[in-house]
């Protein structure tokens, strides 16, 4: 009993910001159950929801950290869980959710992988530079790379593409590849570039 009640005592240790952070991560695991689903089921629903899910988790995201300022809460384990989310939710399911639409090849696959590889780098390189990117009051004031949120951009072009003109199949040196599977390339490029710097609001 006392080991469970030690486990409770952890959540207590949350903020609110934390608990909207959480959220966010329960939107992109119920976006990869929703793409597993549809890859079984067939029925564009589960597409559809796996998709919603993930500018929903763009909301909390969004949220967590207006309620962190507001209420002078912010903490390096926040910042964490923000991160550990944010590569569930705008990595690990667009990635999930563009294979069940079709991305499976060998080198979709490859190119999707190195997609939430390029965010998994870009989240931990915003952790470590955090501070030195920080203006006066403490709070960074530019996002070096493209966000990873912006992932909703591939995705969204991808799923219609899937509806009305097809993923673009091609051969690359006789193995299958889809066209479609360039735009995740591009948005994992600009997500570890150096030279891209957007202001944060």
């Amino acid at each position: 009993m006392p080991g469970q009640f030690r486990h409770f005592s952890m959540l207590r240790g949350f903020h609110l910001a934390d608990f909207l952070t959480i959220a966010n991560g329960c939107c992109g695991i119920g976006a990869v159950f929703r793409a597993i689903a549809f890859v079984e089921s067939g029925l564009p629903r589960d597409l559809y929801l796996a998709t919603a899910l993930v500018p929903l988790a763009i909301v909390f995201d969004v949220l967590d950290g207006r309620v962190a300022r507001w209420r002078h809460k912010a903490s390096p384990l926040g910042r964490e869980l923000d991160s550990l989310a944010d590569l569930i939710s705008f990595g690990v399911a667009p990635a999930v959710i563009a294979f069940a639409m079709g991305l499976r090849t060998a080198l979709d696959q490859l190119v999707l992988i190195g997609f939430v590889v390029c965010g998994l780098s870009r989240l931990a390189r915003y952790n470590v530079t955090a501070e030195e990117m920080s203006g006066e009051g403490g709070s960074v004031i530019y996002f070096e790379g493209a966000p990873i949120p912006t992932s909703i951009v591939p995705l969204g072009l991808t799923l219609v593409a899937f509806h009305l003109a097809g993923l673009g199949s091609v051969t690359v040196a006789g193995l299958p590849f889809h066209l479609t599977s360039l735009l995740f390339a591009l948005s994992g490029s600009l997500m570890i570039s150096k030279t891209l710097r957007i202001p944060k609001p």
